[in-house]
């Protein structure tokens, strides 16, 4: 077996160790099947859920080409498909004073159709999401949160990896609150370990390719761990307004390739809380390094506002500046402007929509962009049943070549979901 493959399932049966303890616990608790949806257990319920969603992609992948019988001969240009996702789940909420847990992971299977790029089947695969969380103690002077969360999804986490890429995430986390006196004053030092493998979705680099960002025989240089250790405090000087501030170290560790390993220090703090009773504003102000290489470091950043047009209707909008290190590059500074909305009509009709404007520097001389767009309607048509639609537009332009960075990528779909 090779390398790769043998890192792909150590981390797999490290999600699966990491979730046993809430699997383990759960029968020990028992139930009865009354009081609504899900089965009861103790105080909380395990629900199981059902999604079906069909899509259509305009980046989905590079497939072979028509005709071609090879299933190693893949097309070097992003091709639009039809997608199937097939996603059975389950829901775990424990709640409680002194212990809380809370579970839900699905797994999803997408099918390529092949309605629109013959030969795109062989694409298909599974996809998977766990996450949780379990906390300790949570109106004391001293609580405990542990959490997991495992992903497998073609939307990754390093921003210089374009479209048509399989990325395997897994993150430990540790947080203890210290809440002294009357809890005006609260300090949580905290810790995560995390690791990401990349996969790539064909075989051939795409046109115009000229880094390992966008060749599939270079992407799991992008392979990484993280440990990341920090404190973050927060004094409620008034009822509904705090100072608030982080501290924190992020050690990478490259697994593959020759990137030089990087330690990130990010400093920030401001204030947040209600400015009147419909506004609620968080602004912060710091500074990052990259304390492992000679570059200067940079001013971070978050001013965020949130409205509350009426009950059941809310806006936000923000802008961030954030410093993370990143494979082949070393750093790049993220400048983020967003905007959200949402409003719920008639109590079962939900509409939302959000859009951001990424402009991304990297160490050297690559810039990127990005553009995101997404909305729709969301309408719940039982307890039991809720369904959905929506429309999502991704453009990403970059000053390096290649079709697999430089793309328009529209999605629409139609999503039903049941939960029992």
């Amino acid at each position: 077996m090779t390398q790769p493959a043998n890192k792909w399932r150590a981390l797999s049966l490290l999600a699966m160790v990491a979730s046993w303890p809430a699997f383990g616990q759960a029968p020990a608790l028992g139930g009865s099947n009354t009081g609504g949806n899900g089965i009861k257990v103790g105080d909380g319920r395990l629900h199981a859920t059902f999604d079906f969603e069909t899509r259509y992609d305009s980046a989905a992948g590079y497939f072979p080409p028509p005709g071609n019988t090879d299933p190693n001969v893949v097309s070097d240009q992003l091709s639009g498909e039809a997608l199937l996702h097939i996603r059975p789940g389950l829901r775990l909420e424990l709640p409680g004073k002194k212990v809380s847990l809370d579970l839900k992971g699905h797994a999803d299977y997408v099918h390529y159709t092949g309605l629109f790029t013959p030969g795109s089947t062989a694409t298909s695969h599974v996809q998977a999401l766990a996450d949780l969380n379990i906390a300790f103690n949570k109106e004391g002077q001293i609580g405990v949160e542990l959490g997991d969360n495992f992903q497998r999804s073609d939307r990754t986490r390093s921003a210089a990896i374009g479209a048509g890429v399989l990325s395997l995430f897994n993150e430990l986390r540790l947080r203890v609150p210290l809440r002294p006196g009357g809890g005006a004053i609260e300090v949580t030092p905290q810790v995560a370990w995390g690791l990401e493998l990349f996969q790539p979705m064909g075989a051939l680099a795409p046109v115009g390719c000229g880094g390992p960002e966008c060749d599939p025989a270079q992407v799991n240089s992008f392979d990484y761990s993280d440990l990341r250790a920090g404190v973050e405090g927060r004094w409620r000087f008034l009822p509904k307004t705090a100072v608030v501030a982080d501290v924190d170290f992020k050690l990478r560790d490259y697994l593959n390739g020759d990137t030089a390993n990087a330690l990130v220090l990010q400093g920030k703090a401001g204030l947040a809380g209600l400015v009147t009773p419909k506004i609620a504003v968080t602004a912060t102000l710091g500074w990052g390094q990259d304390l492992g290489a000679a570059t200067p470091g940079t001013l971070i950043a978050q001013l965020e506002g949130s409205y509350l047009v009426s009950p059941t209707t809310t806006l936000k909008a923000g802008y961030a500046r954030t410093l993370e290190p990143v494979a082949a590059f070393g750093q790049f500074r993220d400048d983020r402007g967003y905007l959200e909305g949402q409003a719920l009509l008639g109590g079962r009709l939900t509409l939302r929509a959000t859009t951001a404007m990424d402009f991304l520097s990297f160490q050297g001389d690559r810039r990127d962009t990005l553009f995101k767009l997404d909305f729709g309607p969301q309408y719940q048509f039982q307890k039991w049943l809720i369904g959905g639609a929506g429309y999502l537009l991704n453009t990403r332009t970059s000053s390096a070549t290649g079709a697999g960075i430089n793309y328009s990528r529209h999605e629409g779909y139609v999503r039903m979901t049941v939960t029992y």
